[in-house]
């Protein structure tokens, strides 16, 4: 028996229940609105189910393991056997204890939880449609709405997720077996983040990328380290190409790579390819065509934004040639009582971007005066080792019209560092040369997720380099080496010679 359409109504709806939408419905409750959040997944969204949180977890695991095969050094001898059933069952339990919080988060804070689809029908209600036979469908008005629906991985040509080998973030992730050998598709944070996990499990891994080098948009010094150690763990590059298809001879399956110019000059895909000196044992045919012989393809090469599924031209709300809805600074798109956060929103992709719109198009709504400020945003790379940026670069500040001054420590004389067998990289901090205020900071080494906090912070203070360098920090600790980058910045670091 189908339900028959009912109307509801709702000072606010939220579309969606990632990170940027479970966060815009608990701050809205707390402020005292009427809450209804849609989700038709999970709630905790990609984040918490199909990325952030079991990635992570899964780096982890694989980084105990390959640790303990390799501290020969520290005198400790292992030979890890590595069940990988078993640590996806671990990575899910923290899923699940997660996603479970977000849900009794959001009850406590009165949030009205629907599952359903959500799409537009005026600028002022939606139609919700659950899954299930029999479900039927309701709807729904608002005086508010904020879309949080998030992003999808982006496929390439002749490599549909729907074909077994061929797999996505999300599907990797969820493998119950090592695969012997695997191509991964994109040197991205996602691409470089997986092939690691995947080596440090056995793996044998090619990198395909179009560029000519890894991690487009970081500096050669931070992304160094990081090819480094990927090359100490086996994985072979290949750049300047591009996946453009794949066929199973006998056994396994055979991906074909392009040269990228040829590639983009018959209009094929934009996105991948090999190598900074090509480090690969694949044959290279005569016209210069890449054969590799695999048994799983990892397509990473980007993610776009879900906005095509909302009917938005019903409420009149504008997206850009991407798919990305565009705001102002208080998370508004061009309807004035409509919002948008997270990734759907726009770049960055970052979830901890999106919270922070979806706290303030809540604070918006509630009246309160808050608007975005992206100025100590932080972004990291979860590599081998890790990469974390916050505000600007020595490039970006001078083109701003900063006079800077640039100070840095490398992690091979830090004593705790050394203590974790762990010292590759550094911490490098731009700052105002005048009055010192610290501009940003690019770390790469062990932990650089959680150092880069501290500098976050500095910007958002508007600290000076005397401020993080007058700090006492504990010894022996990583953290000691944001303090002296910021005396060798003042010329006067201990641990390190000075500029």
């Amino acid at each position: 028996m189908v339900v028959g359409d009912v109307t509801t109504g709702t000072d606010v709806l939220i579309i969606g229940a990632g990170p940027a939408g479970y966060v815009a419905a608990i701050r809205a409750g707390q402020l005292d609105l009427d809450v209804t959040l849609v989700e038709k997944e999970a709630y905790g969204g990609t984040c918490l189910n199909h990325g952030c949180i079991p990635s992570k977890a899964l780096i982890t695991a694989t980084d105990v393991a390959n640790d303990a095969a390799n501290a020969e050094e520290m005198g400790i001898h292992a030979d890890p056997a590595v069940d990988l059933s078993g640590m996806v069952a671990w990575k899910d339990g923290v899923v699940d204890q997660l996603t479970s919080g977000v849900e009794k988060l959001c009850k406590a804070n009165q949030v009205n939880l629907l599952e359903g689809t959500a799409t537009f029908t005026d600028e002022n209600s939606v139609r919700i449609s659950h899954s299930g036979e029999g479900q039927g469908s309701e709807s729904l008005e608002f005086e508010h709405a904020i879309v949080a629906t998030g992003s999808r991985p982006i496929s390439i040509p002749d490599f549909s997720f729907d074909d077994d080998p061929v797999l996505n973030s999300r599907q990797a992730l969820a493998l119950d077996s090592i695969p012997d050998s695997m191509v991964v598709v994109g040197a991205g944070y996602i691409g470089m983040e997986l092939a690691s996990v995947f080596a440090k499990l056995g793996t044998d891994v090619t990198v395909i990328e179009m560029l000519d080098s890894i991690l487009p948009g970081y500096d050669d010094d931070l992304k160094r380290p990081v090819k480094q150690r990927a090359n100490d763990l086996g994985i072979d590059f290949e750049f300047g190409y591009t996946a453009s298809e794949w066929y199973e001879p006998d056994g396994g399956i055979r991906v074909i790579a392009e040269p990228a110019e040829r590639t983009a000059a018959d209009g094929g895909s934009e996105a991948h390819a090999a190598s900074e000196g090509s480090t690969g044992d694949s044959e290279t045919v005569e016209d210069e065509r890449l054969e590799l012989d695999v048994e799983k393809v990892l397509v990473a090469v980007g993610r776009s934004p879900v906005s095509d599924t909302l009917d938005l031209e019903a409420a009149g709300v504008e997206t850009d040639e991407r798919g990305f809805i565009e705001t102002d600074s208080r998370a508004r798109t061009n309807v004035d009582h409509i919002f948008a956060v997270g990734d759907v929103a726009g770049e960055p992709m970052l979830a901890h971007k999106g919270s922070m719109e979806g706290q303030v198009a809540a604070e918006v709504i509630a009246g309160e005066p808050s608007a975005i400020d992206y100025q100590a945003m932080p972004a990291v790379v979860f590599t081998d080792p890790e990469i974390a940026t916050v505000g600007m670069t020595e490039s970006e500040a001078e083109e701003a019209g900063f006079e800077t001054v640039v100070g840095q420590f490398p992690f091979r004389a830090s004593g705790r560092a050394l203590t974790t067998g762990d010292s590759d990289g550094f911490v490098k901090i731009v700052a105002e040369e005048d009055e010192g205020y610290v501009l940003g900071a690019s770390i790469v080494g062990p932990e650089a997720s959680e150092l880069v906090a501290e500098l976050g912070l500095a910007i958002e203070l508007g600290a000076t380099l005397e401020d993080v360098a007058s700090t006492v920090h504990a010894h022996p600790t990583l953290s000691e080496s944001v303090m002296e980058a910021a005396e060798n910045a003042l010329g006067h670091a201990i641990h390190t010679l000075n500029r």
